[in-house]
């Protein structure tokens, strides 16, 4: 069953069962056709996928590591491989970026200000780091794990596509893949979730914060740089 609101006038579902990446995937293109036209309103959908794995625009042969492990799924987002599944909650965002500014890099630096601030509602401070998309938790000794993934793509200016946060999903699955093309053996970073660091969250609970703090990043827009 999906929930929606329009609080702030962006219509919000929160599906409850998991939505197959194919259906995702034609709902966005769907939604990102009617923004631009005019006959519907931005969206953001709160969901998960079944497990599986997503190759970006920037994906190499050689970081599925594990062909035959899960799905493989082209995604027109920029970006490597990630993986996505249950426990983890994506964030699916269709803004009209013509009445934002038109500046895609502003765009994903707002994602990354919306996590990191989700992040803070549950004592984790999440961060930044040049030259690697995506939201970061130090670990100390140098370690640095993943905690959300950030891909983009836009058309006619109308972003989709979003931001998936670990909550509490199979980090085994992770190993499939060299995620974003960072391998941790070399680099020293891996990926870690809410429940690996000790945190309880509950879907319903991080939905709720990710809803509270959206208007704060996207209406008041934030310096980007």
């Amino acid at each position: 069953m999906d929930t929606a609101g329009e609080p702030g006038g962006i219509e919000w579902r929160a599906s409850a069962c998991a939505v197959p990446y194919e259906r995702a995937i034609a709902e966005m293109e769907s939604r990102v056709a009617a923004i631009r036209a005019g006959s519907a309103p931005e969206f953001v959908w709160l969901l998960e996928h079944p497990p599986l794995y997503t190759a970006g625009t920037s994906a190499r042969d050689a970081d599925l590591l594990e062909p035959g492990r899960l799905p493989v799924h082209p995604a027109g987002r920029g970006g490597r491989y990630t993986y996505h599944g249950p426990g983890q909650r994506i964030a699916y965002v269709m803004l009209d970026l013509t009445r934002r500014g038109r500046d895609v890099r502003c765009h994903v630096h707002h994602l990354e200000e919306w996590g990191i601030r989700v992040l803070a509602r549950f004592g984790i401070a999440g961060e930044r780091r040049e030259g690697r998309v995506g939201i970061w938790v130090a670990r100390g000794d140098g370690r640095e794990d993943k905690i959300a993934a950030i891909g983009v793509r836009v058309r006619h200016w109308v972003s989709y596509h979003g931001i998936a946060l670990n909550i509490d999903p199979d980090l085994d699955h992770f190993r499939g893949i060299i995620p974003c093309g960072i391998a941790p053996e070399i680099s020293g970073h891996g990926v870690t979730s809410l429940a690996a660091l000790g945190i309880a969250a509950t879907m319903p609970d991080v939905d709720a914060a990710l809803r509270e703090t959206f208007a704060d990043v996207f209406a008041t827009a934030p310096a980007c740089r």
